[in-house]
């Protein structure tokens, strides 16, 4: 656990003071990881991202038990903007960008956290079209014009102006065609390989992240069911059997 920057520690979560969404849920990312955290619909992967970065209250919810630690230093008492502060940066689900502004413009509002002087900005920004091609073409197109798998890419590119330590990905493929799902998904793990940048994505598509992901948690109607290296778990035909009800394949 010396290499741990997140540990999440048997948290329970509810909404509204009585809907009960996470219980006793335990997960942990090592530096360099990829860490997945598949499950059906529903199966509580969204609030766990959003009980990381302290946007429960955002939905009304709250942790009623259990801890977060980033870094070994407790997080319950930082606000969100703190917690990106310090390296810990959320891509919502559902690719939010701001729509009248450009693509650059866009990304731009993610360096700016960091107070950075022109010419880093500047830098930052070409990491970013380095990293995400597409971009650099639709850089002066408004970003509610340009298709989901560039506005997911925005998104992403914007967090990754912030310089993260670990990356937070909710739903990444969601609504995007095969093609460009798979495109995004293997620029991330360049990020991991080439930069050592950490991540937890939550992904409903088992196979797809699981080609990436180093270790994988599995989450059924709020509960921890099964953890374990990414390609073990996919070999045995148990996460087929725990996320589809006993399929036995993975979707």
């Amino acid at each position: 656990m010396a290499d741990a920057l997140l540990e999440v520690a048997g948290i329970e979560a509810v909404y509204g003071a009585a809907i009960l969404a996470l219980h006793d849920v335990s997960l942990r990312v090592e530096r360099g990881e990829i860490v997945a955290l598949v499950g059906p619909n529903g199966a509580g992967k969204t609030t766990t991202l959003r009980a990381i970065s302290n946007l429960l209250g955002a939905e009304r919810g709250t942790l009623r038990r259990g801890a977060i630690r980033w870094q070994g230093a407790a997080t319950g008492r930082l606000d969100p903007a703190e917690l990106v502060a310090r390296g810990v940066v959320q891509v919502l689900e559902g690719r939010h960008v701001f729509g009248q502004l450009t693509v650059e413009e866009n990304l731009l509002t993610g360096g700016y956290l960091r107070k950075p002087g022109r010419r880093q900005l500047a830098t930052d920004l070409e990491r970013i079209y380095g990293w995400f091609p597409r971009l650099r073409d639709r850089r002066h197109a408004r970003a509610g014009l340009t298709s989901g798998g560039e506005q997911q890419m925005v998104a992403i590119g914007r967090a990754l102006m912030t310089r993260p330590t670990l990356l937070l990905l909710d739903e990444p493929s969601m609504g995007l065609a095969p093609i460009v799902a798979a495109e995004i998904f293997s620029i991330i793990a360049r990020l991991n390989r080439e930069e050592g940048l950490s991540v937890l994505v939550a992904e409903q598509s088992a196979n797809l992240v699981l080609e990436h992901a180093h270790r994988a948690v599995v989450l059924e109607s709020g509960r921890v069911v099964a953890t374990g290296a990414s390609a073990g778990l996919a070999a045995s035909g148990r996460l087929g059997a725990l996320y589809l009800g006993g399929s036995g394949s993975l979707q």
